[in-house]
Parts: structure tokens; C-alpha cells; sequence
């Protein structure tokens, strides 16, 4: 049975840090992209950043980029995304997920291109 369990979350006062962590089994996440995601009240899964099976290619969206980073850990089975200056507006529920679609350098974007995804972890930034 795979499993992605995100943990990490919390309430967070605007410039603070927090660092998410992803664990997976029942599947090798070498053999996966892997990418967070997050979602506000009101609005979709929005794309924060991935990273390729290799781990040589990393990708974010402008929103995060400078203050998120993304890493895995493959011999622990886990992902993390470090955040730092942290604003109001970063303020959702992240998610992991795992796409085995692309070459060992993609680095997906998409939602819909995620096979497996965690229940989430709440992350609010107060003002």
C-alpha cells in the first residue's frame, strides 16, 4: 500500500521558517518526481516545486523562488521543502505527490501528472 504522509506544519508568524517533510512507502521514491503542492481556502492545488527522480533538477514557482527549497532523502524515503520568509499569503494546505511519468531529469508541474498524493499539512503564516 503506498503511503505519503506530510508532516511539519504549523502557525507561523510572517518571516519565520518551517521545513515540511514527505514520507513515503510502498513504492521507491528514487523511481519518482516528487513535488509539493498547496491549497488556500477557495482556490486549487497550486504548483510550489519539484524535484527529478536524479535530484539534479529542481523547479519552483515565482511565488517561492529565493525562499523555498526542495530536497530528497531517497535512502530515508523522504522529501522535505524548507521554507523561509515565510508570508501570509504562503498560507494552505501542502501536499506531496509522486509522478513516475518523465525522464530521470523532469521536473512535473502539473497536478493531474501525480499518481499518488498525501493528505496534506496545514501551514498558516500570521501577520
Amino acid at each position: 500500500q503506498v503511503q505519503l504522509v506530510e508532516s511539519g506544519g504549523s502557525l507561523v508568524q510572517a518571516g519565520g521558517s518551517l521545513k515540511l517533510d514527505c514520507a513515503v512507502s510502498g513504492l521507491t521514491s528514487s523511481g519518482y518526481a516528487m513535488a509539493w503542492f498547496r491549497q488556500a481556502p477557495g482556490k486549487d492545488r497550486e504548483f510550489v516545486a519539484s524535484i527529478s527522480r536524479n535530484a539534479v533538477r529542481t523547479k519552483y514557482d515565482d511565488s517561492v523562488k529565493g525562499r523555498f527549497t526542495i530536497s530528497r532523502d531517497d535512502p530515508k524515503n523522504k522529501v522535505s521543502l524548507q521554507m523561509n520568509t515565510l508570508k501570509p499569503e504562503d498560507t494552505a494546505v501542502y501536499y506531496c505527490g509522486a509522478d513516475q511519468t518523465g525522464s530521470f531529469y523532469y521536473t512535473p508541474t502539473k497536478s493531474a501528472d501525480f499518481l499518488y498524493w498525501g493528505q496534506g499539512t496545514q501551514v498558516t503564516v500570521s501577520s
